[in-house]
């Protein structure tokens, strides 16, 4: 069955779209995702794909989904890898449909603010693009130079600017997709529709699970006239989140607000005493100067001083580089990061028991936390975790444990358990708590109603039934 349907595949694609050979295969067995790299080094690594596709078109993607539905084979979307919770680990059966070559710009509309891309192309790549144009997508992950518009919204990403321009879901205008059976599908029309549920927040999130996101149209706006900076330090860090939602709540959205525990403040600058609060404010000169000293005025009023504008500069020259599972691993120290939210009366809880329960890890290195988006209603905090080890085969279960202390502490506290990373592999089980059973099961449904013979990402999202 498997060569058939890479013969099928051959036949409809050509030889040049179908790649069996070892190379190609292996480099595509699995994302970012840290326990990925672990197992690759204690000798259990994830199979390779059974082949790799690389469509051209819309028009591949559907007549290789086709030849998967009825040959049930697997198939598993890849942009360009640089997911971190294990959402891509196709496996020997599957299909592992690279969506690299499909990178076009399909149009850009500077009269009504619109951006259309094919699913593959790099996000800062068509971030240069529309700024050409005087415009911005807006949308800042860390992984902007390293991860795809259609893996945007898989995995319903945010930005780094996202306290002003929105997460991903506020920055899409349509979405198309290819379904499971091959039918092609175009969700949103227009600026707004009350026609029924909006689908395209099923796709949003979707981690493959649900088809193949193939084309991607973005609301854009003008680039920033003006741009200022503040920085802050807040004496603790409950006393940072309360000034960050007087901010948030008078009206005030400056496109960044960040704030550092002190472990955190001071690797990110050495003059640190306590909390820095970093900011970035962007949009017409004039509400950037009122903002600006309404800010600073808010902060005098709580009695949070101000710090040196160049610690937010530094940032912004820096904010993009991540240290190599490998420089870490050949060290013996396992390390990731957990993004979570919560509202305001829960969120001070919900760091101060997840620091508490890190610190109880032997060979703990750091267990800190900073936040890096704000909402009304709270905001989110971003872990990070350190662990030195006794070597590789101890590196996956300490790896869990320090998961499980983060998510347990945000469960308990009532906050949510992902918050742009998305559930992969490493969320997966704990999806019935974010959810509740009835979400899950009308998750299923879905599933089961979209995908009825089960090929797409299998293992990824759902908990095993």
């Amino acid at each position: 069955m498997s060569q058939s349907t890479v013969d099928q595949l051959t036949a409809a694609l050509g030889a040049a779209q179908v790649a069996v050979d070892d190379a190609s295969r292996n480099a595509r067995r699995h994302d970012y995702w840290m326990v990925s790299h672990v197992r690759d080094l204690v000798g259990t690594p994830a199979d390779k794909p059974l082949c790799v596709v690389r469509p051209r078109n819309v028009e591949d993607v559907q007549a290789t989904l086709r030849i998967a539905n009825a040959t049930g084979t697997p198939v598993v979307p890849f942009g360009l890898g640089s997911g971190v919770v294990g959402g891509v680990i196709p496996g020997a059966k599957a299909i592992l449909l690279d969506m690299g070559a499909m990178a076009r710009t399909r149009f850009i509309d500077e009269t009504n603010l619109l951006a259309s891309f094919d699913a593959g192309r790099m996000g800062l790549s068509a971030e240069e693009e529309v700024a050409t144009h005087g415009l911005t997508i807006g949308h800042w992950p860390q992984s902007v130079a390293i991860s795809t518009v259609g893996g945007w919204v898989a995995t319903r990403a945010s930005g780094q600017f996202s306290s002003a321009y929105g997460n991903i879901e506020d920055i899409i205008y349509s979405i198309e997709a290819v379904l499971p059976t091959g039918e092609l599908v175009t969700l949103g029309r227009g600026p707004r529709a009350a026609a029924g549920p909006d689908l395209r927040h099923i796709l949003m999130g979707s981690e493959g699970s649900l088809g193949v996101i193939t084309g991607v149209t973005f609301s854009l706006r003008r680039a920033a006239e003006a741009r200022a900076l503040s920085c802050f330090e807040a004496p603790t860090m409950q006393g940072g989140f309360d000034l960050q939602r007087t901010i948030i709540q008078a009206g005030w959205r400056p496109p960044v607000v960040r704030q550092y525990d002190e472990r955190e403040s001071r690797r990110l600058d050495a003059r640190a005493k306590a909390c820095l609060i970093l900011m970035v404010h962007e949009g017409p000169a004039a509400l950037v100067a009122v903002e600006t000293q309404a800010v600073a005025a808010l902060a005098e009023a709580a009695g949070i001083a101000a710090a040196p504008t160049d610690i937010v500069s530094n940032w912004l020259g820096h904010r993009n580089h991540v240290p190599g599972w490998d420089e870490l691993t050949s060290r013996n120290i396992v390390a990731d990061t957990v993004e979570i939210s919560a509202t305001w009366d829960k969120i001070g809880l919900v760091y101060a028991d997840a620091v508490k329960s890190l610190a109880e890890v032997p060979g703990l290195l750091a267990g800190s936390a900073h936040s890096s988006h704000v909402y009304r209603s709270g905001l989110n905090l971003y872990f990070t975790f350190a662990v030195m080890t006794d070597g590789p085969a101890a590196m996956e279960a300490i790896y869990m444990d320090c998961w499980r202390r983060i998510l347990e502490a945000t469960d308990t506290n009532g906050g949510s358990l992902a918050h742009h990373h998305g559930v992969g592999r490493v969320r997966r089980d704990w999806l019935p708590r974010e959810l509740g059973d009835g979400g899950v099961a009308l998750l299923r449904t879905i599933k089961a109603a979209v995908d009825p013979n089960g090929i797409m990402n299998p293992g990824a999202l759902l908990p095993d039934a």
